[in-house]
C-alpha cells in the first residue's frame, strides 16, 4: 500500500479512536499489521512539563508498533480546541512539512497506515487548511465514524457530500452507538443505508470490546 486510510468523524467525541482500536484488533487477528498516526492531538492532559496525547498513546499500544510516540503524534496541545486555534494560543505554527515527513516515514515502515484526524473533516489545521486538505494532499482514502444519535443523518450526509465535492475517496462508514443507544440510534442504520451509496461497514456500541466489521475495503486499499 502506497498511501493510507484517514479516519474522520461526523463530530468530535464520536469514537474515532475507539473504532480505530477495534479495526487494529481485527486486522492483527487476520495477520495484517498496521501503523498508526495522530498528526495533531488537542485537549492533552499535562504531566509535569509534558503533555500526554491519550488517543495517540492508545493507538500506539493497540497497533503493537515500536514507532516513537513523537513520530506518531508530532503535535500535541493542552487546550481542547481546533488544532489551528490551540496552536495559535500557544504561539506555535503547525509545520505541514514536518507532518508530511512523519507520515512518509511511517508509510514506508508499514503495509497499512491508519491516520486519525481531530474532530471532523473540515476542522482547520492552519488558517483555512483543513483535514480534508491533508487527506487529499497525502493521498488518503477516508473512513467515516458516525456518532449514532439524533442529528447523525444530517451530519453524515453533509460529510459525505463534502468528501465527494473535494474528490476524496470514501471507503465506507461505521456507526458507533452511544451507551445506552437512543431512539435515533436504532433507526439510523436503515435510514442511512437508504440514503447513501457508500457502504456501511458495521455498527458498534461504545465500550464493546469485539465487533464484526467489514475490513474488505481497507485490505483492498
Amino acid at each position: 500500500m502506497r498511501g493510507g486510510i484517514f479516519i474522520t468523524g461526523t463530530d468530535t467525541g464520536v469514537g474515532k479512536t475507539y473504532v480505530a482500536l477495534l479495526l487494529l484488533k481485527l486486522l492483527l487477528r487476520k495477520g495484517t499489521s498496521a501503523g498508526v498516526m495522530k498528526p495533531v492531538e488537542t485537549g492533552c492532559a499535562k504531566s509535569g512539563d509534558h503533555l500526554i496525547p491519550e488517543d495517540a498513546e492508545k493507538l500506539r499500544i493497540g497497533s503493537l508498533v515500536s514507532d516513537p510516540l513523537d513520530l506518531i503524534n508530532p503535535y500535541r496541545f493542552e487546550a481542547p480546541l481546533a488544532p489551528s486555534e490551540a496552536a495559535r494560543q500557544e504561539g506555535i505554527q503547525i509545520d505541514l512539512a514536518r507532518l508530511r515527513q512523519s507520515f512518509d516515514i511511517l508509510r514506508l515502515r508499514h503495509p497499512l497506515l491508519l491516520v486519525e484526524g481531530a474532530g471532523g473533516l473540515l476542522v482547520p489545521l492552519i488558517g483555512g487548511y483543513t483535514f480534508a486538505d491533508l487527506a487529499r494532499d497525502w493521498g488518503l482514502s477516508l473512513l467515516l465514524v458516525i456518532g449514532s444519535r439524533l442529528g447523525a443523518i444530517n451530519q453524515t450526509l453533509l460529510t459525505l457530500e463534502v468528501a465527494r465535492y473535494r474528490g476524496l475517496k470514501m471507503l465506507g462508514v461505521i456507526l458507533n452507538h452511544p451507551a445506552p443507544p437512543d431512539k435515533a440510534a436504532h433507526t439510523n442504520p436503515q435510514v442511512l443505508r437508504s440514503l447513501m451509496p457508500e457502504p456501511l461497514l458495521g455498527v458498534v456500541g461504545y465500550g464493546q470490546e469485539e465487533a464484526e466489521l467489514d475490513l474488505t475495503p481497507l485490505l483492498e486499499e
